[in-house]
C-alpha cells in the first residue's frame, strides 16, 4: 500500500459511480489515462466495473509531443494497459511550445479525448481527478478571483456534445489511488513537468501543507469546494426551472422568451446570460452588468446576439454581423460554434450563413421568421452556389437530407448558473 493507505476496492468504486448514472446495460466507457498513478488506478477500477456489467473500457492515452520521449512513453502506457486486458489507443496531440503551455496542453488533451469518444461511440469519458486536485483547483481559482461558481471547482459530471465527462474520484485521496496501482504491480509514468515550479499549479501544489491529499488542509479545501458545489447545484436547479418556464430554444438556433415569466431577479439575468451564450455560440457569458442592462432595455445586441421584441415576447437571435465565415463541409464540421454537420453530404461544399440577399429571395418559405434570423441560418454552397438550406427544406427534402445539421452550442445552458462573470480558464 502507498504510505499505508488502503486501495479503493470494487465495491467502493461502484458506489462512487452509482450517483453518476444511469448507465444502462453493457456501458461503453472511455477514460483518459496519462500513465500516472491516479489515471492508471482509474483505468483499473473502471475496467473491472464495466466488465462486471457486460460493458467495456477504452483507455485513451494522449501524446502531447512536448518532450522527445513522450511518444515512446504513450506507447508504453498503452502496452502496459493491454497487458492488463484493457484496450488502449494513443492520441498524438502535436502541441507547439509557447506561452501558457500547461493550460493549452490541458485544453488540447480534453478536446482530443472528447473527439475520440465521439468517433468511438463512447458516451462517457472518465477522468482521474482526485481530492487533492479538487483542493488545488479551488485555491487556483480563488487566487484568480473566481466567483462562487468557479470555487465549486470540478463537477463530478459535466455534459458536452461529445460525451458526459465523469470524475468519480474527486473525494478520494491520491494515496489510495496509488495503492491501487501498487497492488496491481504496475509502475506508473512520472511526467517531469508535473514537478516544474515554473507552472503556477505546480508551485501552488508544492506550497500546500499536505500535498499528498491526506491532511486536514486538503480535506477542508475539498469540503469548501463541496459546499460551493452544492450552492452551484441549487443555482442550476433554479435556472433550469426558470428557463423551462420562460424560454424555448429552437432548432434554428434562436430562442423565444416570455419576459414576464423570465422575471427581474438574479435568476432572470443568469437565464438570459445562458441563452446569450448558447445563441451566440460563445464559450463564456457576457459580464453580468451588461446582461442586466440588456434585460432592462428589452432589446439590443450583446456578445454576438440580438434581442428583438416581438409583440409580448422577445426573440434572441444570432447577430448577423457576427457570424463566422464559411468552413469546408466535411463530416463533423462545426460552423459559427453553433451548428455541426453530422456527415459530409457532397464534395466541394462549404457550410456558412444564408446572408441577406438569399434570405430576401427565400423569405416566402418562412414568412413568420425575422429577416435577421433567416440571414444567419446555416446553408450549404458548392463553388459559391446555394445548394441547400436544411432549416427551410430548400430546394427539397431529399436534397436537405444529405446535409443533416444539428444545433450544437458549446455547453448546456444550465452550466452558466453562478458563472456569469467568470474569466477565461475557469
Amino acid at each position: 500500500m502507498a504510505g499505508g493507505a488502503a486501495p479503493v476496492g470494487e465495491g467502493e468504486f461502484a458506489a462512487l459511480m452509482a450517483p453518476l448514472g444511469p448507465f444502462g446495460p453493457a456501458p461503453r466507457l472511455a477514460a483518459g489515462v496519462s500513465g500516472g498513478p491516479h489515471s492508471l488506478a482509474l483505468a483499473l477500477l473502471a475496467e473491472d466495473w464495466a466488465r462486471a456489467r457486460g460493458g467495456s473500457l477504452l483507455a485513451l492515452v494522449v501524446d502531447h509531443g512536448l518532450r522527445p520521449e513522450s511518444a515512446a512513453e504513450a506507447t508504453g502506457v498503452a502496452a502496459m494497459l493491454a497487458g492488463r486486458g484493457i484496450v488502449a489507443g494513443v492520441l498524438p496531440l502535436g502541441l507547439p511550445p509557447g506561452p501558457g503551455l500547461q493550460e493549452r496542453a490541458r485544453a488540447g488533451r480534453h478536446a482530443a479525448l472528447l473527439r475520440a469518444c465521439r468517433e468511438a461511440g463512447r458516451p462517457w469519458l472518465l477522468l482521474g481527478h482526485h481530492r487533492a486536485d479538487q483542493a488545488e483547483t479551488l485555491l487556483f481559482r480563488a487566487l484568480r478571483g473566481s466567483g462562487a461558481g468557479g470555487l465549486a471547482a470540478m463537477a463530478p459530471a459535466r455534459p458536452t456534445p461529445e460525451a458526459l465527462v465523469l470524475r468519480p474520484l474527486l473525494g478520494i485521496p491520491p494515496t489510495r489511488l496509488e495503492a491501487v496501482v501498487a497492488a496491481a504491480g504496475l509502475v506508473p509514468v512520472r511526467d517531469p513537468s508535473n514537478a516544474d515550479p515554473r507552472f503556477a499549479r505546480i508551485a501552488l501544489r508544492a506550497a500546500q501543507a499536505d500535498p499528498g491529499g491526506e491532511g486536514a488542509a486538503t480535506e477542508a479545501l475539498a469540503g469548501a469546494a463541496a459546499a460551493f458545489a452544492a450552492r452551484r447545484a441549487r443555482a442550476e436547479s433554479a435556472l433550469a426551472a426558470r428557463l423551462a418556464l420562460a424560454a424555448r430554444l429552437l432548432p434554428t438556433g434562436h430562442a423565444e422568451i416570455d419576459p414576464v415569466a423570465l422575471g427581474e431577479d438574479a435568476v432572470a439575468e443568469a437565464a438570459l446570460a445562458a441563452l446569450l451564450r448558447v445563441v451566440a455560440g460563445a464559450a463564456f457569458a457576457p459580464p453580468a452588468a451588461a446582461v442586466a442592462a440588456l434585460r432592462r432595455r428589452g432589446e439590443g445586441t450583446l456578445a454576438g446576439a440580438w434581442l428583438l421584441p416581438r409583440g409580448r415576447r422577445w426573440w434572441l437571435l444570432r447577430e448577423p454581423a457576427a457570424v463566422a465565415p464559411p468552413v469546408p463541409a466535411v463530416a463533423g464540421a462545426r460552423w459559427d460554434n453553433r451548428f455541426r454537420l453530422l456527415r459530409a453530404g457532397a464534395p466541394d461544399h462549404e457550410l456558412g450563413a444564408l446572408g441577406p440577399a438569399e434570405a430576401a429571395r427565400l423569405r416566402r418559405l418562412a414568412p413568420g421568421l425575422p429577416a435577421a434570423l433567416l440571414t444567419t441560418l446555416p446553408v450549404l454552397r458548392q463553388h459559391g452556389v446555394l445548394a441547400a438550406v436544411p432549416h427551410l427544406g430548400y430546394p427539397d427534402r431529399q436534397c436537405c437530407a444529405a446535409f443533416p445539421l444539428v444545433h450544437a452550442p458549446p455547453a448546456a445552458v444550465t452550466a452558466e448558473a453562478g458563472r456569469m462573470a467568470e474569466p477565461p480558464g475557469h
